[in-house]
């Protein structure tokens, strides 16, 4: 008994981790195609009021005003570039979930590899700067003061 109820326990958890769709059964187009080209969309589309969820995602009635805006743009015969560009139009950049490279996003697509390349660039200064102060750690006087005394003979201890 305890292994089923076990086993019972684990597949509820696995089942609600599972990513739940809020497109209601009326919003589904009847063409399978259009509708997958729908959900599709709507999975690349930020709901406003959730922000961190997709239209597809999320229940709020901005998110389902936006699935019908897609849907309907979609049996008008629009392509799926001119449904975002129409979303986008209205709704802002911010709308999308992977933001366009563009001159307002350039620096949030570049920021990072920005800073890694300055990362990188500082490090080797570091290292190569390191590595000539250790090169230089004696002047040639020094030098020569130190290869003398490594050949001068050390004098006998006198027991006293």
């Amino acid at each position: 008994m305890k292994i089923g109820s076990t086993l019972v326990i684990i597949f509820v958890m696995l089942c609600s981790i599972i990513p739940v769709a809020a497109v209601e059964p009326e919003e589904i187009l009847r063409d399978p195609i259009l509708e997958q080209r729908a959900r599709s969309l709507s999975q690349g589309l930020r709901c406003l009021v959730c922000q961190n969820q997709s239209i597809d995602d999320s229940n709020a009635d901005l998110a389902r005003d936006l699935r019908a805006v897609v849907r309907e743009r979609l049996k008008l015969g629009y392509t799926d570039a001119q449904v975002l560009d129409y979303v986008v139009a209205r709704y802002g950049e911010f709308v999308l979930l992977n933001p366009r490279l563009n001159s307002r996003t350039a620096l949030l697509w570049l920021g990072p590899i920005l800073i890694l390349s300055f990362g990188i660039i500082g490090i080797l200064i570091w290292f190569h700067q390191r590595n000539l102060a250790d090169t230089n750690c004696l002047t040639i006087e020094e030098e020569n003061q130190f290869s003398s005394l490594i050949t001068e003979k050390p004098e006998k201890e006198h027991d006293g």
